[in-house]
């Protein structure tokens, strides 16, 4: 297959584009690097040092003898992104390509706002150039468990039978986003289900939980093809953050009473989900939903698991919840789809005896102890960026 994918440069699109190439499909990458520059505004960087797309590029084509074709561009820009797809013809895009943490569309207004210009805007030109071009283009777009929230029933594969009055019907479930990162994914899936309804196009929806690890087979074949490792408390995944926090001789530190329950998935398991997802296509006109995970754990059982895993004693400490969520509630997601499709999860545990420790401590020099506090509060109409710097 040719597959394109949006976001190429970041911590998931580079992997799955090697996973994909690795595969036999003939891939490119598109990216405007502002991930890049996110770290510039932040003063923070990736804890595993990453090379620029043009090395990555050069040195997947020394190990592997495969080329990967890469384009520089802004999805908001419609024009570039109708010519690119025009260009490539993929028979699937992949789409990484948007601000993805929710601490960062909190900071304050500016933040918030192109948050939801970059996501929804981007998505758009993205629906309407496969329109444009070949509406047979199948749409693998990332979403996100958070857009789901925490209903107090069962959480289903993206749809819902309802029966009210007498009369059943099949809807989209019900969304209760936590963040304006979050509520950009729900305009997202409204909107590709729109396209799929009325244009006849077919689109997969990932609704991924907490991607967790740095390597994978490919990325494990040359320093210079490492993907990112965030720890940081804007764009750091709790379970990272943790780990630096247990290698450094840290407290873990748990928002709140460590009861909000997260499903989680392993950076392996994400790349092969979405090669699983592109070479098993959507119909025409069918919005399919996955959600995108292997566990659940609570905020407390994962600084339990980080401190039992390692080898050195661990404390925890709870600080002040600065997110607005329920400290306890039911969450049972079904997640069946995948599966069913071939993955062959990887466990929460295994990874952290295998990788994550190991990883974390070559590179602990690198942590910045201070980027690992909180300082975005989500009561707050404007809060001020690392001023502790």
């Amino acid at each position: 297959m040719r597959i394109l994918v949006l976001g190429g440069d970041g911590y998931l699109g580079w992997p799955t584009a090697l996973h994909l190439s690795d595969r036999g499909h003939e891939v490119a990458v598109a990216d405007n690097y502002a991930r890049r520059g996110y770290d510039h505004e932040l003063g923070v960087d990736s804890l595993v040092p990453i090379e620029p797309m043009q090395v990555r590029l050069d040195a997947w084509r020394e190990v592997s003898g495969k080329s990967i074709k890469s384009y520089y561009g802004d999805l908001v820009d419609g024009e570039f992104t109708e010519a690119m797809i025009a260009d490539f013809r993929p028979d699937a895009v992949v789409h990484f390509a948007e601000q993805r943490a929710a601490p960062y569309s909190m900071i304050d207004r500016r933040h918030a706002v192109y948050t939801q210009q970059n996501n929804v805007i981007g998505n758009l030109n993205v629906l309407f150039a496969i329109q444009q071009v070949d509406p047979d283009i199948h749409l693998v777009k990332l979403g996100t468990m958070g857009e789901y929230g925490t209903p107090n029933i069962d959480i289903e594969e993206g749809w819902l039978e309802v029966t009210h009055n007498g009369r059943t019907d099949r809807m989209l479930y019900p969304k209760k986003p936590g963040s304006f990162y979050h509520l950009s994914k729900v305009h997202d899936s409204h909107n590709i289900e729109f396209a799929c309804r009325v244009w006849g196009l077919r689109a997969t929806d990932l609704n991924q939980g907490v991607v967790y690890g740095q390597e994978t087979p490919q990325t494990a074949r040359d320093a210079r093809l490492a993907t990112r490792f965030d720890y940081d408390a804007i764009f750091g995944t709790v379970l990272n953050r943790f780990v630096i926090q247990a290698v450094l001789g840290h407290p873990l530190t748990v928002y709140g009473t460590g009861g909000q329950t997260r499903g989680l998935i392993d950076i392996r398991d994400t790349v092969e989900c979405i090669r699983l997802a592109a070479e098993n296509p959507a119909d025409r006109g069918e919005f399919r939903v996955f959600n995108q995970m292997t566990e659940k754990y609570s905020v407390g059982e994962i600084a339990k698991i980080v401190a039992n895993g390692y080898e050195g004693p661990v404390e925890i400490e709870y600080l002040d919840n600065p997110r607005v969520e329920q400290g306890e509630h039911h969450y049972n997601v079904r997640h069946t789809g995948l599966v069913e499709l071939g993955l062959e999860p990887h466990l929460l545990s295994n990874t952290l005896i295998e990788s994550l420790f190991r990883v974390a401590d070559k590179h602990k020099e690198r942590v910045d102890v201070a980027a690992m506090r909180p300082t975005v509060n989500w009561r707050h109409a404007a809060n001020p960026l690392r001023a502790d710097r």
